[in-house]
């Protein structure tokens, strides 16, 4: 006979079970709800919206109330999908036009001041981490070399800031990320070549990897700006349905590059720059993703980065981590950014305040977990570590002088009248203010 009083129970202890795995989302969103109430007043602070999310999952986690069973995976899914929409986004939202005919300051900082922090890095890695392989230290120094302006929004939103510096920053750190991916996967690759045995296929593996992403995304991307426009001037499509297809036309870069050998990152990063191309500046979605939907994904990625990976790299945090960290805040950008604006028409003030303003933020964080799997587990972890702590030190020191430090700067370049500063640039003003929402 059917054992009904059993049965019972068994649907009892589930349901229990089910309830009480609800309480932390139930916090969470309670949480969100409540952070939006305040939002407003808290970008006016020294308060970020990176460091509470960091914040709030460190405390969630230490508070041991997550998730028993998939967090880790959501970290990564969240990882993955925010890396690739960033990606696309960063690159479609850059006036290519203006850049190529009076951006000196992002392009040197870019060309120059990228590579030179990379190098500075590796070299301040060997010197502090000598039984680390080369590879590994010159792997921790690339993933580090990405700059995120969300952990410093004052700087980018203060109107008292003169409008070139902010747009210089604006477009560093929308094209830093994409730049240093290809960087960050070469050297993903020597590092698991050299912990395992050598292998002749993973130089052509890594060349196709590199060199197939942007052929294919870039392809796409063209292809899919301009069956866009064609759609407008025909009407058959609308602004609703145009940020669905610029999403879709992300992932079809991404898995298309994927499936015929190629980066797809790579290849979401370059289809953002093809998109962009054509489009320029006529896909409203491009612009207005990242005020609603994008930021409740890099709310989602930080807030699992706290929960999932901060108390751990906290316990196993070192003397020797603090001092990398620090010195590739304090040392390491701040020389490279010096050194490439030498000759150009920025002044001493604005070449150390673009050093310091180099936050590490959530591409950082999001490089290290795509290519952790790659590496020798102790090596992958050791590096995954060093770069989470690098994340959240970042974001509370940024955090904190984001605000007093442009108030400063400002005050300092109109003392000194800097006519450089002050020049009147050309742009889309549209795109540039959407650009500059979306990095906060």
């Amino acid at each position: 006979m059917f054992d009904f009083e059993g049965e019972n129970a068994k649907f009892a202890g589930h349901r229990e079970n089910q309830e009480t795995d609800l309480i932390p989302y139930l916090l969470i969103a309670g949480f969100l709800v409540g952070f939006c109430m305040i939002a407003n007043r808290l970008a006016s602070t020294i308060i970020t919206a990176p460091m509470v999310f960091l914040g709030f999952g460190a405390a969630v986690a230490l508070a041991d109330m997550l998730p028993e069973n998939g967090t880790e995976e959501t970290l990564h899914t969240v990882a993955e999908i925010a890396l690739i929409v960033l990606l696309f986004l960063d690159a479609a939202q850059i006036d290519q036009k203006a850049l190529l005919k009076r951006r000196v300051w992002p392009a040197r900082m870019l060309a120059i001041g990228l590579p030179l922090a990379f190098l500075f890095g590796t070299a301040l890695g060997l010197l502090l981490f000598p039984g680390w392989p080369l590879a590994a230290v010159a792997l921790a120094a690339a993933i580090l070399v990405p700059t995120d302006a969300a952990l410093g929004q004052p700087v980018v939103t203060n109107s008292s800031v003169p409008e070139r510096s902010r747009r210089a920053l604006t477009v560093e750190s929308g094209l830093n990320d994409g730049l240093a991916l290809p960087l960050v996967l070469l050297m993903a690759s020597l590092a698991a070549s050299e912990a395992s045995a050598p292998s002749e296929g993973w130089l052509v593996f890594g060349v196709k990897q590199i060199l197939l992403g942007p052929i294919v995304g870039g392809l796409v991307g063209l292809a899919g700006g301009t069956v866009l426009l064609w759609a407008k001037r025909s009407r058959s499509t609308s602004d609703v349905y145009e940020g669905i297809g610029a999403l879709a036309l992300a992932a079809f870069a991404y898995l298309s590059a994927t499936l015929v050998g190629g980066n797809g990152f790579i290849s979401a990063f370059a289809a953002g720059l093809g998109f962009g191309a054509v489009v320029q500046g006529q896909c409203k979605f491009v612009y207005e993703f990242t005020e609603g939907e994008g930021q409740l994904l890099s709310w989602t990625a930080f807030f699992l980065l706290g929960a999932v990976l901060v108390p751990e790299a906290i316990a196993h945090l070192t003397v020797e981590m603090v001092l990398f960290i620090l010195c590739s805040l304090l040392l390491t950008r701040p020389l490279a950014i010096w050194l490439s604006l030498v000759g150009t028409d920025a002044s001493p003030s604005t070449r150390l305040f673009f050093g310091w303003f180099g936050p590490r933020g959530l591409a950082t964080a999001l490089f290290a977990l795509l290519v952790i799997d790659q590496l020798d587990h102790g090596q992958g972890e050791a590096i995954l570590r060093l770069v989470v702590n690098a994340v959240w030190i970042s974001a509370v020191l940024h955090g904190v002088t984001a605000a007093p430090g442009a108030k400063v700067y400002a005050a300092r370049i109109r003392a000194q009248a800097a006519k450089a500063e002050m020049m009147p640039i050309e742009h889309s003003t549209d795109a540039f203010e959407a650009q500059a929402k979306r990095k906060t």
